[in-house]
């Protein structure tokens, strides 16, 4: 399926399960020339090594980067077991990849070697300054727990260049997630792509949770392993469910999707969501919550809505839009499943150019999130008929 196959951006989306032929359909549809960069995002269930390969074979030296994903955001809306992507060319959009491995090990003077490295070889390229025409997008294994120290070191480094981005999936067994990059289908890795245009964009964030409710503070916790032992003094899982007004055996996967704790940081808020409840009644978070911190309670606005107002303040800014990479986390679509939301949400997608995922994590400038949809909107213009 091809949609607004507007030159210099093309997005696609394929079904075919083979990977010889899912790649000549990628090609097909995805192939222009000065073509300078290739973005994928892949359904797990695919012979990633054999896709890799076969990917390669048809786009040469052209960067191909991706992951694979707990669902994809096609040009029409919400899909799964499929591959959808988006090619920019040049001299609209240069593109310089970095491949990150050894997460644990990548410190600050890492971080800014890697940018540095970036921007002299983005620098090479462009025919424009590199100052405010430029994004990075950082694609994370979405099982490393490193998110927060890989967003917090490289937007130190990359300092005025904004990034984004969303951790890997694996339609939530959780169990391996994949980076794809140097014709390799990866784990316990990350790719930095730093994009230069002359096209306006933005980066953004949008959740459709806000503040309600008591404060809590968390009294105990262990940041390394995102694990909440203790929360006012009290046990994290009993104080919790206490305020949803439940007990702790009531506690489910869909009680933490529908009611997230939310953290403000400078009047922004920053969602924690929590992964499962623990034998001990401590919490284990999707992200790092600190000792000391204060978190609260949050009540659900419409998320069609809320989305779609957030569209509407970008396009207003931005202009028509060629593309929205869009990294929209799992668990904001869990709870919908059974409702007419979910459709009304993939139409409003699909009528915004969104290509993407559904993520483990988003990363937002400095701060690894969740349950927040992430993106770059990247527009005509004004001027644009």
């Amino acid at each position: 399926m091809i949609a607004n196959q507007t030159q210099p951006v093309r997005r696609c989306h394929v079904y075919s399960a083979d990977p010889e032929q899912a790649a000549d359909e990628l090609y097909q549809q995805l192939w222009q020339p000065d073509c300078s960069l290739v973005l994928l995002f892949v359904a797990p269930d695919y012979q990633l090594d054999k896709l890799a390969a076969a990917l390669t074979r048809r786009f040469g030296d052209v960067p191909v980067v991706g992951c694979t994903t707990a669902g994809e955001i096609s040009p029409d809306g919400y899909r799964c077991h499929s591959i959808t992507g988006a090619s920019f060319a040049a001299p609209d959009f240069f593109s310089v990849i970095k491949r990150i491995d050894a997460l644990p090990d990548f410190d600050l003077s890492d971080a800014l070697g890697t940018v540095m490295a970036a921007r002299y070889a983005l620098g090479q390229k462009c025919g424009f300054p590199l100052e405010r025409h430029t994004f990075a997008m950082l694609l994370v294994d979405g099982l490393s727990a490193r998110e927060e120290q890989l967003a917090g070191r490289l937007a130190r480094a990359l300092g005025d260049i904004p990034i984004c981005g969303g951790s890997a999936g694996d339609n939530m067994r959780f169990e391996r997630t994949y980076i794809l990059v140097d014709g390799q289908f990866v784990s316990d890795s990350a790719v930095l792509v730093l994009i230069a245009t002359p096209h306006p964009f933005e980066v953004f964030k949008s959740e459709h949770t806000v503040r309600s409710g008591e404060r809590l503070v968390v009294t105990e916790a262990d940041s390394e392993r995102r694990l909440v032992t203790e929360i006012n003094a009290e046990p994290a899982a009993a104080e919790y469910a206490r305020l949803l007004g439940v007990s702790p055996e009531k506690l489910s996967p869909l009680s933490f999707a529908a009611h997230p704790l939310v953290l403000n940081v400078g009047g922004v808020p920053y969602v924690r969501s929590i992964q499962r409840i623990n034998p001990d009644l401590s919490l284990s978070f999707f992200c790092a919550v600190d000792e000391g911190i204060v978190l609260s309670g949050t009540r659900a606005v419409d998320i069609v809505d809320n989305l779609a107002n957030t569209f509407q303040q970008l396009r207003s800014r931005l202009g028509a839009f060629q593309i929205v990479l869009g990294f929209d986390c799992i668990l904001r679509t869990l709870p919908l499943l059974n409702s007419d939301a979910i459709a009304r949400l993939s139409g409003l997608l699909a009528a915004n150019a969104v290509i993407g995922f559904s993520t483990y994590g988003e990363q937002y400038q400095a701060m690894h999130v969740n349950q927040t949809f992430t993106g770059i909107a990247i527009g005509y213009g004004h001027g644009h008929d």
